[in-house]
């Protein structure tokens, strides 16, 4: 017999939008067996062979599905690191990996170690034997046991690098093709879509046509294409609507990559794409989703703003750039005064970029401060400062760019296709808080606080319409035979207390949280079960 739990007392919040209500919500093995008035959930114990039951009062307490994080760089923390803290006493039972066009699977013996040394800044370099090459061998790591469930995407920089390297150059028919065949594999094996990084290498080289050509067999096996577009800056509402042009032409669905209008030039623009959206929608019938994070802070590594001519070739390449003068005066020239594409065509305010963490413990006393900063204490010239880090460090930093508009983020975040993406980098001295504090900073600050959104519209977001987006039936929302992915909260409390001096402070107010059934957090406290699966796509 199936041991049975009872969660008793507490008021649910399903995560459909409707109205919340209380219930007791008694659990079977890995599913929700019954929903009924409260105080009446012991009664049903036992009936269709379940085992001895475990009562625990929730009352007072917020019952909702387990959070997705639609964005997420924890591809080697999951497999890594076992407690998985930062995600896991948030909430969160569910992250979908492979973002930006960079990631760890698929790759070959060949750019394996290239990306490991690229991705550093977003994933540090955990002790892992990065045996697997495809994306369902890396989902079968997790499928061992992991803090959560995890959904991958094809990277497409990983799938231009595999072929092309790292040359900013047009793919042959041939080339083109074997391309096209690797996201059809990853696609097989179990991913539920195509990321892009287009401001990124190599992904960046890819043109439009490029991409519309690779989502081929993304279309065939119904997947979805997640873009980090061109442009968040100097055209930032024209490289929306690329990525919405783009959907259309290679009739797929749509998910917008952590859609912010960052910089401030692009105060109170967000209406704009969102208008771009809605027009898509209702013009074109496009399927168009999006996430964002609720800080103003972006994050990633720290030579990201370079232009990507100077990353041409990958990490060996641009520092032999960086280190010749001539070349980067010319590179520094670009960056401060002309905007890299790297730096979304805008000049760069050395102001606005934090280093978050060195690879190197020799470089620690740059973490925490501002290039300005850095550059003001030590008498120099801030691109100097800036391209010696680079050096030094061999790229592996990470940074954050203060760059947000507040009035874009609360638009966005009440928009109907609106989900939430952590975009969690937790590696590093001082990484961003969001890695810690997305999901209860949405509860606390932008419900509770502020009234943005309803505590029953948000908990949508945050759950059924992230499932919907994955082709998930049986996540995202609390109703009979779900998958017991849950989470337990007060209202009156949960919150972050993650902030960019200590980025690493656990939530307060989420005091259990389940996988599977299982406890991953019980009484606000990390358990020791590894109830994470792979979950996969199945082609339609």
């Amino acid at each position: 017999m199936q041991p049975e739990t009872v969660l008793a007392g507490g008021r649910v919040v399903d995560g459909t939008g409707g109205p919340s209500r209380p219930a007791d919500v008694v659990l079977r093995g890995d599913r929700i067996a019954h929903i009924v008035p409260p105080g009446t959930g012991h009664r049903t114990t036992g009936i269709g062979g379940g085992g001895p039951a475990e009562v625990i009062d929730i009352s007072g307490r917020v019952l909702a599905p387990g959070f997705i994080d639609m964005h997420s760089h924890s591809d080697l923390a999951v497999l890594a690191d076992p407690g998985h803290e930062a995600k896991v006493l948030q909430g969160v039972t569910l992250e979908v990996v492979g973002q930006d066009g960079l990631g760890y699977a698929p790759v070959t013996d060949d750019t394996v170690e290239e990306l490991r040394a690229q991705l550093a800044g977003w994933s540090g370099t955990p002790d892992l034997d990065h045996a697997w090459r495809g994306i369902g061998e890396y989902l079968d790591r997790v499928d061992a046991g992991a803090p959560v469930n995890v959904a991958h995407l094809v990277p497409q920089g990983n799938v231009r690098m595999a072929v092309l390297g790292g040359e900013d150059r047009p793919p042959t028919d041939d080339e083109l093709d074997r391309m096209r065949a690797i996201v059809a594999r990853g696609m097989a094996e179990g991913a539920h879509g195509m990321s892009s990084g287009l401001t990124y290498t190599p992904g960046m080289y890819a043109t439009d046509d490029e991409i519309v050509a690779l989502l081929a067999p993304v279309r065939e096996a119904g997947g979805y294409y997640c873009p980090h577009h061109r442009n968040y800056g100097s055209r930032v509402v024209e490289s929306y609507q690329e990525c919405l042009d783009v959907a259309r032409r290679a009739q797929v669905a749509l998910h917008l990559a952590h859609c912010h209008v960052n910089f401030p030039q692009n105060r109170g623009r967000a209406p704009e794409v969102l208008d771009a959206i809605d027009e898509a929608t209702v013009r074109h019938g496009l399927d168009v989703t999006l996430d964002s994070y609720p800080y103003r802070a972006s994050a990633t590594y720290l030579g990201a703003p370079l232009p990507s001519w100077a990353q041409t070739g990958g990490t060996a390449a641009t520092l032999e750039r960086l280190r010749d003068p001539a070349t980067r005066a010319r590179i520094l020239h670009e960056i401060e005064v002309e905007g890299t594409d790297g730096n979304h065509g805008v000049p760069m305010d050395w102001s606005a970029i934090v280093v978050t963490g060195t690879a190197d413990p020799g470089l620690s006393w740059a973490v925490g401060a501002s290039v300005a900063e850095l550059a003001a204490r030590r008498g120099r010239e801030a691109g100097d400062l800036y391209m010696e880090l680079l050096v030094k460090d061999e790229l592996r930093s990470g940074c954050l760019l203060q760059v947000g508009n507040e009035e874009n983020i609360r638009t966005i975040m009440r928009h109907s296709s609106h989900t939430a993406g952590s975009d969690g980098i937790l590696v590093g001295a001082k990484p961003h808080p969001r890695g810690w504090g997305t999901f209860p900073r949405y509860l606390g600050h932008y419900v509770r606080e502020l009234g943005v959104l309803s505590l029953e519209e948000c908990v949508r977001h945050l759950t059924s319409r992230p499932a919907r987006r994955l082709g998930l039936a049986d996540r995202g929302a609390v109703h009979l035979g779900a998958i017991a992915d849950l989470v337990v909260f007060d209202p009156d409390t949960v919150d972050a207390r993650a902030t960019y001096d200590e980025p690493r402070l656990p939530p307060v107010g989420i005091e259990h949280v389940l996988v599977a059934g299982e406890f991953t957090v019980r009484d606000g406290r990390r358990t020791d079960r590894l109830p994470g699966r792979s979950v996969r796509r199945e082609r339609r």
